[in-house]
Parts: C-alpha cells; sequence; structure tokens
C-alpha cells in the first residue's frame, strides 16, 4: 500500500506443463490487486502456481518514490540471476518504458498497463524470444475518461489496468467480473475502486503515469466483493488513488456513500475499510456513512500531506491547521473513537521554520493514530521539482528524524489513550500458547499496528469483542471481553 511503512513483497507462481512463471509484487494494495488479476489471466492462458525454477518471472514494481524505484530495480537484478527471463511491469514499468528497458538490459522485456489483458501472449512472446519493444511513455493525463452518457450506451469501455472485460467463454454464469485469482490468502483483501488521479498536486508524478481518475461501476464492485466473501474475505479494504473522487465520472458526488452500505451488506462481509481520503473531498454525509453505518470501520485514512496553509498551497492542496482540527472534531463527534492516520512531507521547497513548526503543532493538537512521514525530494516530471527555495539534504533529514521522533511519541499516547476501552478485533492469526494478532476497527491493514489477544479456540477471520488492557508503541494488547 503504497503504504507508509515501506513495501510489500508477495511471491506467487504460475506453471503449466510448459511454461512456468513467478509474479512478485512490489508497492501498494494497489498494485497487489493487479498482481492478482494478472495471475488470472495467466492462468486463463494456460500458465499454473508454482514456486520452483520458473521461465519468467514477472516483477509488478512499484514507481512512486526513489527508495520504491531502487528496490524494484535491485528486485528485477535479483531475479535476472536466478535464470528466469525477467519482465518489468507495474508503475515504474509504465513510468519508464523504453528508458528502463535502455538501463536495464538484464530484463527480458519491460512492458506497459496496456498489455495487461493479454499477458499471457506477452509472456509467451518473451518464451519464444519474440520480446515486445518497450512502449514510449506518454501523459495519461490527456486519456480523458468516456462520459456516463458513453458508458451507459456501452460505447468504448475504458481501460483501467487489470481490468479489462473477460474473454468469451471465461465469464461465469451470473455475468462479467472482473478476473482475480486471490494470492495471499487470509481474511482480509483490498477491492479497488478506481485507478488514475485527477488531482494535480505539484509534488505527484502518479497521474501521469496511473492517468485520469476512472471509476469502477458499482454493480461490478458489489459482484467482486460477493466473489471475494465466496473466497473467505471478511473485510474489504477500499483503494485507489483517491477514494473519496470515487463516482465523479459517472455522475454522482454520493456515489461512495451509497456503496459503503451495500459492500457492508454483502453476505460473508463483516467490515468494510475505506482508504485514501483527501480532506478537500470529506463532505458532511460521507463523514456520517463512514461514521455510523453498522459494518464500515469508522476509520479515516485522510492525505494531509502538511499542515502550513502557505505550504499546501506551494503543493496546490487544500486546508491549514484549523480547517484540519475542525475535520478532525467533525470526524470525533460523531465516532468519538474513530481511528485517523495520515502521512506528511518535510522539507517541501520553501518550508520555513515557521511553517515546519505549524506543522509540529497541528500533530501535537490532532491526536492521530498513525503517522507517516516522509522528505521532500524532487520527482522528474512534477512541478515542484522545477520549484526555487529548495532545503539543504541535511535539513530535510533533520526535520524527518524530528518529525519521526514526534510521530512515535504522539502515536504512542493515542495508543495509551485507548486502554480500558472496548474494541473489535478481527483475528488474522494464530500466534500458539493462546495467542491471536489481529486489528481493531482503527487499524488497517500492515501498517497502522495490530492488536494481540489471549483465546482459546479463535480462528482467523473471526471478530472479537476485547478490552485494551495494555500498549506497546501503537500496537494494542487487549483481552476477550467475557459475555454478550
Amino acid at each position: 500500500m503504497r503504504r507508509a511503512g515501506g513495501n510489500s513483497r508477495y511471491r506467487r507462481a504460475i506453471m503449466s506443463s510448459r511454461r512456468t512463471a513467478s509474479l512478485i509484487t512490489l508497492g501498494c494494495a494497489r498494485n497487489e490487486v493487479d498482481s492478482e488479476e494478472l495471475a488470472a489471466r495467466l492462468e486463463a492462458a494456460g500458465w499454473r502456481l508454482d514456486d520452483d525454477d520458473p521461465d519468467v518471472v514477472v516483477v509488478n514494481t512499484c514507481g512512486f518514490i526513489d527508495s520504491a524505484k531502487k528496490d524494484s530495480i535491485d528486485t528485477l537484478l535479483a531475479a535476472a540471476d536466478s535464470g528466469a527471463k525477467v519482465i518489468a511491469a507495474g508503475c515504474m514499468a509504465e513510468r519508464y518504458g523504453k528508458e528502463l528497458a535502455d538501463a536495464l538490459p538484464e530484463a527480458a522485456a519491460v512492458i506497459s498497463f496496456d498489455d495487461y489483458a493479454d499477458i499471457g501472449t506477452r509472456l509467451d512472446d518473451v518464451v519464444a524470444g519474440r520480446a515486445p519493444a518497450p512502449h514510449v511513455p506518454r501523459d495519461r493525463r490527456v486519456l480523458l475518461p468516456i462520459s456516463p452518457v458513453e458508458r451507459s450506451a456501452g460505447a468504448g469501455r475504458v481501460h483501467i489496468p487489470g481490468h479489462a472485460q473477460l474473454p468469451d467463454g471465461v465469464a461465469p454464469p451470473s455475468g462479467p467480473r472482473t478476473l482475480r485469482k486471490r494470492l495471499s490468502g487470509g481474511p482480509v483483501a483490498a477491492l479497488k475502486l478506481a485507478s488514475g488521479c485527477d488531482r494535480r498536486c505539484t509534488f505527484c508524478a502518479i497521474p501521469a503515469f496511473r492517468g485520469s481518475y476512472v471509476s469502477r461501476h458499482p454493480d461490478e464492485l458489489l459482484a467482486e466483493a460477493a466473489w471475494l466473501a465466496g473466497e473467505g474475505v471478511k473485510e474489504l479494504v477500499l483503494v485507489s488513488e483517491n477514494s473519496t473522487s470515487y463516482g465523479k465520472d459517472l455522475g454522482d458526488l454520493r456515489a461512495l456513500e451509497r456503496l459503503l452500505p451495500a459492500l457492508a451488506a454483502t453476505d460473508g462481509i463483516e467490515r468494510v475499510r475505506v482508504s485514501y481520503l483527501q480532506p478537500a473531498e470529506l463532505r458532511p454525509g460521507l463523514i456520517d456513512v463512514i461514521a455510523g453505518t453498522e459494518g464500515v470501520a469508522p476509520y479515516f485514512d485522510i492525505s494531509f500531506q502538511h499542515a502550513s496553509g502557505p505550504v499546501l498551497r506551494r503543493m496546490r492542496r487544500f486546508g491549514d491547521p484549523r480547517r484540519f482540527l475542525d475535520l478532525l472534531g467533525a470526524i470525533r463527534e460523531r465516532a468519538p473513537e474513530a481511528g485517523v492516520r495520515s502521512n506528511f512531507i518535510a522539507g517541501f521547497p520553501g518550508e520555513s521554520e515557521a511553517e515546519f513548526a505549524e506543522l509540529t503543532g497541528f500533530l501535537t493538537e490532532a491526536r492521530l493514530d498513525v503517522i507517516g512521514v516522509f522528505g521532500y525530494s524532487d520527482e522528474e516530471g512534477t512541478e515542484a521539482a522545477g520549484f526555487a527555495g529548495k532545503l539543504d539534504a541535511d535539513v530535510v533529514a533533520e526535520r524527518v528524524a524530528a518529525l519521526s521522533d514526534l510521530a512515535e511519541e504522539l502515536t504512542a499516547q493515542r495508543a495509551e489513550e485507548r486502554i480500558g476501552t472496548e474494541i473489535e478485533v478481527l483475528v488474522e492469526e494464530d500466534l500458539g500458547d493462546g495467542g491471536y494478532e489481529g486489528r481493531a476497527a482503527h487499524q488497517g491493514p500492515e501498517v497502522d499496528g495490530s492488536v494481540t489477544v489471549q483465546g482459546i479456540g479463535l480462528v482467523p477471520g473471526q471478530i472479537v469483542r476485547a478490552t485494551v488492557v495494555d500498549a506497546e508503541g501503537v500496537d494494542l494488547i487487549a483481552r476477550i471481553k467475557a459475555g454478550p
């Protein structure tokens, strides 16, 4: 996801009597969904799962920030050392295309999002020595989504990476749905609301290679949710580059407000969680639905990025400390125990000591559950890369360190505030000796801490009521609540 706290990696494989391929996923939950769709398409094309000695390794790369790009390159090189043919896919491959291919001859092919629908053919070509020519990257922001009228008429279906129509004969009797194969197991799965982003933050290159915002139709999402429930999923995590934009291109500004209760009512689904919310688009009606709908986690993953008004304007974003605190107050008025997390950039061009102090002051008042901290670095192709007022690297590092220390202290205090409260824990793993690990409603997967509970006979996917008895950093320790 992309996720604060580092990249995640999942290895899976696909094999037949004549072809084997391994799939490695880097980056965020959106990439994980893309990989599950690639895996299913490969299997449908005659490739099967196998962890040993693959003919081809497909690396679904991340191209978000420098550390992610380095991890992607290191992974591609390591895969090449295995002797298998290596294919670069995903965001970094899309963003750099031929440039990446020229710089990395160890890769047998560099493919685009446009290749995903025919991924089996692409791998067949690589094995046969007919590697596709690397694409020349283009700015996908100019590829505007079709209008709601065109959608209803069925004209020119917009391509969302990993979401092309199924081939004839593959769709189940219930009708077409996204082709997807679960790779990681467990009771939690991501559900991708949309692809792309229409925002123009000056520090972010994602819209240029992910394209303009394209929402998936609610019926398609509900069908996939039902399928995931049948696969044993209990919690859906809704992901996109910006979930609060969902439905704008469908002509319905309240689409997410309508979708959440419907997803929560899906048989077998116990909890629905929304991620990637923009403060400028977090409307009162949406807050009400997230905070007050049974089965929807009162969880707010809000993209603040900074708190100083002038810095936010240079980022081409909305807000200031007072407005953000008022927003948090509105959330907690509706759901006092709601979880709130956010990420922040330190050392943005022109950030003064006073503006940095505004940020630290806001964090002290905000009482966030999780705080991700990033140091600013130039991203090629972004507006901010050309800004004056760049801070020295050592100043950025000092501010990142100071902000990280403050974040660690503040989030530990917030966790301690939850001691004595009652929480509902989704059990995810049996730790042995009567211990189980899971997450409360205020904790998102992987990056927001966890809850350790003691019990007997609990199983993954079960939700139990427990009382928090201690905290260790952002992690909680809880005791099963007896009785109804």
